[in-house]
């Protein structure tokens, strides 16, 4: 009796080399995934979906798949891939996150150069039956400064190959060890000396809610006004609004940008300033990107199909992990990114994961790939995944551990992430979970005890213990039209240092969090955002 092979579904025209990656294994079918109705008629029996960008698979297709157990992205985006509704069906979703590297890399050399020498507009000029040699006078890339925010994959690539024009590269990174930067020729700098210091400056940093317009019109003045600014990143690093205000106004010399806040724009204001070249997107947009892609996802549906590790999962660590253990994955990646965001850009010097409980005796190595995976998230511009990030932890010199113990007082298994920052300061971060649902809990943060059930927004303020601050936050929040799901308190004692960790509904609005602080005289006031 011959046995049924996994179905595998490509919705997208992929390339020859993807079928020849995945093997005679399975069975193959081919389905237009952009057509709704095809895809939902088609997905309902596949062990495995192949897409790109073009098919949503979002949870009504999810629950039409009864099978599916893999959907992957042949390319580093997933804004088409509904993670929260695949990871509850128990659906891995994976990606190429180190695919398009290279591409984009030398799309921002390409930008880089093509404003230093007026290229695009010299090109549509001559077109136009000009020949205006004079108007298009540009300058050297020869001992210029050129400016990395952000010295993640991409970031390193650019700047080795701006090294072979002989310019001077300078770098922010609060992730990175001056023995990394020494490793790839470029001297650390505070971001404000980068902005006046650069003459080209290029953003390679992840989209976070910190990161998030974070060069807008200050940064913008503290730019020499024959600087170049390029994003081809993340829509939205760079303010769109104060871009085009620096660049109406002469503030700075021009810009490449490639990414946008809103894809197509909805507005074209930039198209009619010459000191700006745009691109549609076009990071990935390479023959070689998106054949890597779809091979490297291939090879990831057969690994997960065979029930081995994946090292490009996204939401699980998938492979031959002991069923006990496999609940605290999610767990120990949210109490990672609990863990960076206390952190707030202090670099790391250390990070540990303790086990304790009854799984302690289990292999929990997935444990700490996916607390790592949970660490650097939202703190550096590549794809993190259960593979790279110990890899990204060796590259910035921080020394990992995994200590388990088989004695949990409180919880029949607690997490912790615990660590030490270069300010001297220590981190630490509990979480378990408890009864039949296996509800996610975070029962320790800065080494006080409480218990609060985890939410997709937290709100965590460190202050003093005083009468009077519950209400004075409540308030605050309050008069912000935030909502509070839930609240702990935690004390070392009367008069002591206390913590409080509240549940919101939606992430704060811009200045809240500051007006919080202030309100309840916190020192320590950090939103986390587990969302996606």
């Amino acid at each position: 009796m011959s046995q049924t092979k996994p179905v595998v579904l490509i919705a997208e025209e992929l390339s020859p080399a993807t079928v020849q990656a995945l093997g005679p294994d399975f069975e193959i079918r081919s389905a237009n995934g952009a057509d709704r109705s095809e895809l939902l008629s088609a997905i309902a029996d596949v062990d495995a979906i192949l897409v790109r960008s073009a098919t949503q698979v979002d949870a009504e297709a999810i629950a039409a798949a009864k099978n599916l157990k893999v959907i992957a992205r042949a390319g580093v985006g997933l804004d088409n891939v509904e993670i929260k509704a695949a990871t509850q069906a128990g659906v891995m979703v994976v990606n190429a996150p180190t695919s398009n590297v290279i591409s984009a890399a030398e799309l921002t050399v390409g930008h880089i150069v093509s404003a230093a020498r007026n290229i695009p507009a010299a090109s549509a000029s001559l077109k136009a039956g000009q020949w205006k040699r004079s108007s298009f006078s540009g300058v050297e890339l020869f001992e210029k400064t050129a400016g990395i925010i952000g010295l993640g994959r991409i970031g390193a690539l650019v700047t080795a190959r701006l090294q072979g024009f002989g310019m001077n590269i300078v770098a922010f990174d609060p992730y990175v060890t001056p023995s990394r930067a020494q490793q790839l020729g470029v001297k650390l700098v505070d971001l404000d000396e980068l902005l006046g210091t650069a003459d080209f400056i290029t953003i390679h940093m992840p989209k976070t809610p910190e990161t998030t317009g974070m060069i807008s019109t200050e940064q913008f003045n503290k730019m020499k006004p024959s600087s170049y600014v390029f994003n081809v990143a993340r829509g939205g690093l760079i303010d769109e609004d104060a871009l085009f205000e620096a660049l109406s106004n002469n503030v700075i010399a021009g810009a490449g940008i490639d990414v946008f806040v809103t894809e197509p724009p909805t507005e074209s204001r930039f198209i009619g300033l010459d000191n700006v070249n745009v691109t549609p997107h076009l990071g990935a947009s390479t023959e070689e990107a998106q054949e890597k892609a779809g091979v490297a996802v291939a090879k990831s549906v057969r690994l997960a199909l065979a029930g081995e590790l994946v090292p490009d999962a996204v939401n699980v660590a998938g492979g031959i992990i002991d069923e006990s253990v496999r609940p605290g994955i999610p767990l120990a990646e949210k109490l990672g990114r609990i863990f960076s965001a206390l952190a707030s850009g202090e670099r790391l010097e250390s990070v540990e994961l303790n086990v304790a409980g009854e799984i302690a005796g289990k292999d929990v190595t997935s444990l700490k790939l996916a607390a790592l995976k949970g660490v650097f998230t939202d703190v550096v511009s590549d794809q993190v995944s259960y593979v790279n990030a110990p890899v990204l932890a060796e590259q910035r010199g921080v020394e990992t551990r995994l200590t388990t113990t088989e004695v949990s007082e409180d919880y029949r298994n607690q997490l912790t992430v615990s660590g030490a920052l270069a300010n001297g300061e220590q981190l630490s971060v509990a979480g378990t979970l408890t009864g039949p649902k296996q509800i996610q809990k975070l029962v320790g943060v800065f080494g006080q005890e409480l218990e609060i059930p985890l939410s997709e927004h937290l709100l965590v303020l460190r202050y003093t213990d005083r009468p009077g601050v519950v209400g004075t936050l409540g308030r605050a929040l309050g008069e912000a039209q935030v909502n509070i799901a839930g609240m702990q308190v935690s004390r070392a004692g009367q008069g002591g240092e206390a913590v409080a960790v509240v549940t919101i509904d939606n992430a704060l609005p811009e200045g809240v969090l500051d007006a919080v602080a202030q309100a309840v005289q916190a020192t320590t006031a950090r939103e986390v955002d587990l969302e996606g």
